[in-house]
């Protein structure tokens, strides 16, 4: 049975919850009802009083990576876009002045380092400092909501690519985890959540019947999403992580690389739900724009596929093998690796040649701790 968003059961009701309201809708590109119907549209057409859009990385259009968002005024709506990206995360006491209510409607991957879900919490907590009421409408968690993987992110390590106390993949929809900002940081605030119909915490996205709703650029399939679970990595090292390609997160490789050497020692790895082969490419952006970089393509056999475990050991292996090029990119002074896995042990453990066995053994503990500090606010 298909899935309805919680945009879809809003529209079932006529937006009543929404009648007679200045909405205040944070949304993007994603924002479409299971019948490929736009959110905008949807209540526009139902006589919702849009005031304002918020947009968060990539805009309302889907911008490339690292483009300035400005604010502007919708071209067919003629309602105006506030960009929450940039210099500005969170809307501001003149952007709420003439809003009754805030609505997120933003598909999600499911991943700490998305984005997407800071703006969530960083208008939430506007809300909650202006006092205005909050409705999510649910979207499915891509990656299910079974699995949790990761450390719970360091205090000092928080930034707009992980934070709150999230462990890298945490198996909470939209909604759920805007409950579970709202209790991390004891928000005083009237939030609401439209849930969804037919989904469960079993499903993967290609369960749901639903066409692939692409949350962002460089996650242009389903595939894309379950390597970006661990291939994300790469980004905090001087390898391409494919972006500027067809297959962001597939395609791992830099110039310097000695593909066959990479690939003969993977194969000595336990990877039965996932296949790899040797690939040259060329990105068209990013890193190595425009150069052959050599390496590996990568499928998952499954929906379940480990690529957490992938990544650790690609990078060791790299670093390993090509010390003179291998390097760890840096932000603001800390290591970019530390600020994706949400810890500095990690990095040190896998510069050392340590197992991905006994980097899972040292994060269960903090995966059973966050388990235990969300059960209350599952909603399926």
């Amino acid at each position: 049975m298909k899935t309805l968003y919680g945009l879809d059961v809003l529209e079932e009701d006529d937006f009543s919850i929404l009648k007679g309201k200045r909405v205040g809708l944070i949304t993007n590109y994603s924002g479409v009802s299971s019948h490929l119907r736009v959110n905008v549209e949807l209540m526009l057409a139902s006589g919702i009083k849009i005031e304002k859009i918020f947009t968060p990385e990539h805009g309302f259009f889907g911008a490339s990576d690292g483009l300035e968002i400005r604010d502007s005024i919708h071209p067919k709506y003629g309602i105006r876009m506030i960009s929450l990206y940039g210099d500005k995360k969170a809307p501001e006491r003149e952007d709420l002045e003439d809003i009754d209510v805030l609505v997120y409607d933003i598909q999600d991957v499911g991943l700490r380092f998305y984005t997407f879900i800071y703006t969530l919490a960083y208008s939430l907590e506007a809300a909650s400092k202006y006092g205005l009421p909050y409705i999510v409408l649910d979207r499915p968690n891509p990656l299910g909501g079974e699995i949790i993987r990761g450390p719970r992110i360091r205090d000092d390590l928080n930034s707009f690519v992980g934070g709150y106390g999230l462990p890298i993949r945490y198996g909470l929809t939209i909604g759920e985890l805007a409950f579970y900002f709202k209790k991390f940081k004891m928000l005083d605030l009237d939030l609401k959540v439209i849930k969804m119909k037919n989904w469960t915490r079993d499903r993967y996205y290609p369960d749901t019947g639903l066409f692939w709703n692409v949350p962002s650029p460089n996650i242009p399939a389903f595939s894309s999403t379950i390597c970006y679970t661990g291939m994300c990595f790469i980004e905090a090292t001087n390898i391409s992580e494919g972006r500027g390609t067809t297959k962001p997160f597939e395609y791992i490789g830099a110039p310097w690389i000695d593909e066959d050497a990479v690939y003969d020692e993977l194969r000595r790895e336990d990877f039965p739900d996932i296949a790899f082969r040797k690939r040259y490419f060329i990105p068209e952006f990013s890193k190595y724009k425009g150069e052959v970089c050599r390496g590996l393509e990568f499928f998952p056999l499954n929906y379940n596929a480990d690529f957490v475990r992938v990544a650790l050991s690609f990078i060791s292996i790299v670093a390993r093998k090509f010390p003179e090029h291998f390097s760890l990119r840096r932000y603001n002074e800390v290591l970019s690796i530390d600020l994706l896995i949400g810890d500095k042990e990690t990095e040190k453990e896998i510069l050392e040649g340590k197992s991905w066995r006994t980097i899972y053994e040292r994060w269960r503990e903090e995966e059973e701790a966050f388990k235990d500090f969300v059960k209350d606010l599952r909603l399926y």
